[in-house]
């Protein structure tokens, strides 16, 4: 039986105790809120996760880091090294986007190495055969794909995007909106594109039941793809972005009533004042499904610097009812992202998803905040460091200030005001 069939009928099995007990909630509370369809445990029966998660249901909001190969930036000696950084820095999932080299070989090593769960986008890999077998990425059938599904799920993936919401309908709407930029989700494109040439359904929409047969075999999280996320702020909350939400609702209850686990990806680029609504919108028309959101970016105007804008985004998002933050690196829309960008996009990720935390009054988060309040009251920098979101760059940044004994910054130096209220109180001198 699946995770979901077993929360429907009460069962608390190992997993879900594991996985309470990680997130400091009941078994009870992460059962009912599996039973439900708020929370997920992205995790394929086909292999044995080290570090398991759940995602919404009330727990702390979870972030994603995406790696993989690109077709200018093929190496996987370079990939694995960004998942060992993406981990070590605090992600909780890890996406394998690739689109270069052996895809199966890339996913098999980084599979290997993936504590946590993993993700894939299917039709990247169909599209990938196409373009090898006939030098046209579009060349390819709806048998085309099915098999690469059965076969990624046998090789453990725990989740797929998948993006089924782009059909006749919501792509009609979407010609009304007239975007700024139209369609920017990379697997919405090729779906779009392929439709466009074949003059076909959208074969994931058109076969949703034969992707629900792969996924309750393995137990495969459903990721319901926004292919028609806006690429500009001007574009959010549109026709097109909406009216595919709505058909990504209708896909969650099929999902639901299949006992495959299913969360909702969202926008995009949204401007603030827009955040909120998107999350409502999303809780209300996919029966409060988790909610998986890229950013979201509320400026399109600060290249380089998309992790912040991204960070700003997703903490209101999550403070919003957002369950799961896919990470931006300062690198989006500009390269392939370097070690460094990984690095910077995965803290400010986890930055926004504590602060959400923090705001929904998670006790775990209470307790950090907690804890390094009273390490820098008594001035102990130690402790300090051990309980930054980035305890290296801390102590590099106090390294590169003072020596090691000194008990005040550069900052204040000897105008320190915790040093002169102690004087004053008596508590030290």
């Amino acid at each position: 039986m699946t995770i979901l069939e077993n929360a429907k009928k009460g069962k608390r099995v190992a997993l879900v105790n594991s996985v309470a007990r990680a997130e400091r909630v009941s078994p009870e509370s992460l059962l009912r809120a599996l039973r439900l369809g708020k929370a997920v445990i992205p995790s394929n029966k086909n292999r044995l996760l080290k570090k398991p998660c759940a995602v919404g249901g009330g727990t702390r909001v979870k972030i994603n880091a995406n790696i993989g190969t690109s077709t200018d930036k093929g190496s996987l000696a370079t990939e694995l090294r960004k998942l060992e950084v993406a981990l070590r820095y605090g992600a909780d999932a890890m996406m394998d986007l690739s689109v270069g080299g052996n895809l199966s070989g890339v996913r098999a090593r980084i599979l290997e190495n993936c504590p946590v769960p993993l993700g894939t986008v299917p039709v990247y890999e169909v599209s990938v055969n196409a373009l090898r077998r006939s030098n046209d990425p579009l060349d390819f059938s709806e048998n085309d794909i099915f098999p690469v599904l059965e076969k990624q799920a046998q090789e453990g993936v725990d989740f797929f995007t998948i993006h089924a919401g782009i059909n006749r309908k919501s792509l009609s709407a979407l010609k009304k909106s007239k975007r700024v930029l139209g369609i920017v989700s990379r697997g919405g494109a090729l779906l779009a594109a392929w439709m466009a040439q074949t003059g076909r359904e959208n074969p994931f929409y058109a076969q949703f039941d034969r992707i629900l047969d792969i996924a309750y075999r393995h137990d495969v999280t459903l990721s319901l793809g926004d292919g028609l996320r806006p690429g500009s702020v001007l574009d959010a909350s549109d026709a097109g972005q909406f009216a595919e939400l709505a058909i990504l609702g209708e896909l969650a209850k099929r999902a639901y009533a299949r006992n495959v686990q299913v969360m909702i990806e969202g926008p995009g680029h949204v401007p603030l004042n827009q955040v909120r609504r998107n999350m409502e919108m999303e809780k209300k028309l996919c029966h409060g499904a988790p909610f998986y959101v890229l950013g979201p970016l509320v400026t399109d105007s600060a290249p380089g610097y998309d992790h912040i804008t991204s960070a700003i985004g997703g903490c209101l998002a999550a403070i919003s009812g957002a369950d799961f933050l896919c990470y931006v690196t300062p690198a989006e829309h500009l390269r392939h992202p370097s070690l460094d960008d990984v690095r910077e996009g995965v803290i400010a990720a986890r930055i926004a998803a504590h602060a959400a935390d923090v705001s929904r009054g998670l006790p775990a988060a209470l307790e950090r905040e907690r804890n390094i309040s009273l390490a820098r009251a008594a001035r102990d920098w130690k402790k300090q460091i051990a309980f930054a979101i980035d305890p290296v760059k801390a102590a590099a940044y106090r390294k590169s200030s003072l020596p090691s004994e000194s008990d005040v910054c550069t900052m204040c130096g000897k105008f320190c005001s915790i040093k002169m209220m102690e004087r004053c109180s008596g508590k030290k001198k």
